[in-house]
């Protein structure tokens, strides 16, 4: 059986978990998510815990049952914590700003980039050299720092571009004279 599939996950107080056939809707202090599931897997909300099967051990089966448990679960923290993601920014010149709601880089080109977040997900630029994405889906906060980073991702010689909190980039060494 799946490690993670056989955990039942907890409903922490102030969250309610509703079911409409497939589709499972998590509502908590920061916000509301819904999501489908696949329809072979089985969810069961008894009291205060939610449990995942799945009907057999197929290969098919077997990866459903990991996957809507982690999924489940991080819906679940979304809505009671929710999830952040610091970016860096790293070279001379590169700054980031925030006017209104739209996020702009100054990253080495000849015009600004601007990147306006989707609704649910927020944006805040604590210095000019560091961004943070914050929001209730983690799938969606990893991939709008995602695309933050693929504007100028870091480069192996210098090190400079817009790189992860925390993310260790590994140096080339450059060109060497005779």
């Amino acid at each position: 059986m799946s490690r993670v599939g056989k955990q039942p996950l907890e409903i922490p107080a102030g969250v309610t978990v509703t079911m409409d056939g497939y589709t499972v809707t998590v509502k908590g202090p920061k916000g509301e998510l819904t999501r489908t599931f696949h329809p072979d897997i089985n969810i069961a909300v008894e009291e205060n815990v939610l449990t995942v099967t799945r009907p057999s051990d197929n290969k098919q089966h077997r990866a459903l049952h990991g996957t809507t448990r982690a999924l489940l679960g991080n819906m679940v923290e979304g809505v009671t914590k929710g999830f952040e993601r610091g970016l860096e920014l790293v070279g001379v010149g590169y700054r980031a700003t925030k006017q209104g709601n739209k996020l702009v880089l100054s990253v080495g080109y000849s015009h600004p980039v601007e990147i306006e977040p989707e609704t649910g997900i927020e944006i805040d630029v604590p210095s000019n050299t560091k961004i943070i994405v914050k929001g209730t889906d983690k799938e969606r906060v990893g991939a709008l720092a995602a695309n933050i980073r693929a504007v100028r991702s870091p480069e192996p010689y210098k090190g400079k571009g817009i790189r992860y909190e925390g993310e260790q980039v590994r140096r080339k060494e450059g060109k060497t004279g005779k």
